[in-house]
């Protein structure tokens, strides 16, 4: 015998909408408690246009918190169909939280609050898209199914329009500062960012994988010259050197630099023996926060830093940290995330041997206590293929060629940006 839910679909198949509903009925009425009865009932009746008798038998099951999905997501689709984006909201939230990988009710979600708070809706429709197309999907008519294709057009053309507005709204108070001319290059490389201006020829060992400033002469490893700070920085460098090797001797302030010790995801970043190889990192900061008991047990080095010009960008920058490379250990090729900033290495224990740094094709072999910056949006890698251990200080700079006013405009442009792809859920 045929189960209550096989019967409505075997009606529905038919297109018989009348037998469909006897039968949803019936099955309703035999297991009054069963949620799936009541998510097969109500889908009947939003079939058969009654958005009102479907909202009326969803309302309670789905305000209990342990409504499932087909509940919720009925019960909000009703309320938004009948113009109750409000009613619909919480139930769609529920619903993603409940499928939170499916991109098409996201998408109804952001479509409903579009009708509260559009600014609110942005992310979420940017979401939703972004998870469409990172499988495949939604990236032209041939990848979308047709019943969503106007809606996700849709919802192509309000992420286009409102991230280039939000983002130009940050724009314009430096540009009345400091001038249009000043900051041409900001504005040239948001417009390749938000896909609006095709992307000139690159260097093609460079690759950002966030943000690029094309106009930023492509280098490799940045001439001394261009930091003055060296000299300050290298003089404090024994010093350094000194709390380094007291922190080493305590393993445990130290941490995976790639934040787990998940061996699966390490081995996507670094080779070597798997049962030796780490890279192991000391944080004074990370993604722009402050460790501070780490300043405090490394004073010295606290204050040195206290002198380089950090790229400061909430949430994002500054990293430094003590690198720590295990022998046997390296680190395979990748590429960093903008140009606009760049790395400085300071060596502190460089062991002998092959232990070197290849940037854009080009080896670097560290000299203990001589710092080295480059742009690690290029192609790049590093070894340590001795039996002892390698130990950098790294810390990021903004990119020596940006001026006063870019440097300010792109802080705030990538703050921005950044809380943006936070409200999307997006890293």
């Amino acid at each position: 015998m045929q189960s209550g839910r096989a019967e409505v679909e075997r009606h529905l198949a038919a297109g018989d909408l009348v037998g469909a509903r006897r039968a949803s009925e019936a099955y309703l009425a035999a297991q009054p408690g069963n949620t799936d009865a009541l998510a097969v009932h109500a889908a009947v009746l939003m079939s058969a246009g009654d958005l009102e008798g479907a909202s009326r038998l969803l309302a309670g099951p789905a305000a209990r918190p342990d409504a499932p999905f087909d509940i919720t997501l009925r019960y909000g689709l009703c309320r938004a169909s009948l113009g109750d984006p409000a009613g619909a909201r919480p139930a769609l939230e529920a619903a993603v939280r409940a499928r939170p990988d499916d991109p098409a009710v996201r998408l109804c979600l952001a479509e409903a609050v579009d009708e509260i708070d559009a600014r609110a809706a942005l992310p979420l429709y940017f979401r939703s898209v972004c998870d469409a197309q990172n499988r495949g999907q939604w990236l032209s008519d041939a990848t979308t199914p047709v019943p969503l294709r106007d809606r996700v057009k849709h919802a192509m053309q309000r992420i286009d329009g409102g991230r280039q507005a939000l983002f130009q709204q940050v724009l314009e108070p430096h540009v009345a500062a400091f001038g249009p001319d000043s900051l041409r290059r900001v504005v040239d490389a948001l417009m390749l960012y938000l896909g609006l201006r095709p992307a000139p020829p690159a260097d093609p060992r460079q690759r950002p994988k966030f943000f690029w400033m094309p106009s930023l002469p492509p280098t490799a490893f940045f001439d001394r010259a261009l930091f003055p700070w060296y000299e300050a920085l290298e003089a404090q460098a024994p010093a350094i050197r000194e709390e380094m090797l007291a922190r080493l001797a305590e393993p445990k302030d130290f941490e995976p630099f790639l934040g787990t010790s998940d061996k699966a995801v390490e081995a996507q970043y670094l080779a070597g023996d798997a049962a030796s190889r780490a890279w192991d990192a000391y944080f004074f900061f990370r993604h722009g926060e402050r460790f501070d008991a780490h300043h405090a047990a490394c004073p010295r080095t606290s204050q040195a830093l206290g002198d380089v010009p950090l790229t400061r960008i909430r949430h994002h920058a500054p990293e430094v940290l003590f690198s720590v490379l295990a022998p046997q250990s390296h680190i395979t090729p990748h590429h960093g995330v903008t140009n606009t900033r760049v790395v400085t290495h300071l060596p502190l224990l460089i062991p002998e041997g092959d232990c070197a740094l290849v940037v854009g094709g080009e080896t670097h072999r560290w000299q203990q206590g001589r710092c080295i910056t480059f742009d690690d949006t290029f192609l790049h890698e590093a070894w340590n293929r001795t039996s002892a251990t390698r130990v950098v200080m790294i810390l990021d700079t903004w990119n020596p060629h940006l001026d006063e006013a870019e440097r300010i405009t792109l802080k705030d442009l990538v703050e921005t940006i950044g809380d943006f792809n936070a409200a999307a859920g997006i890293v």
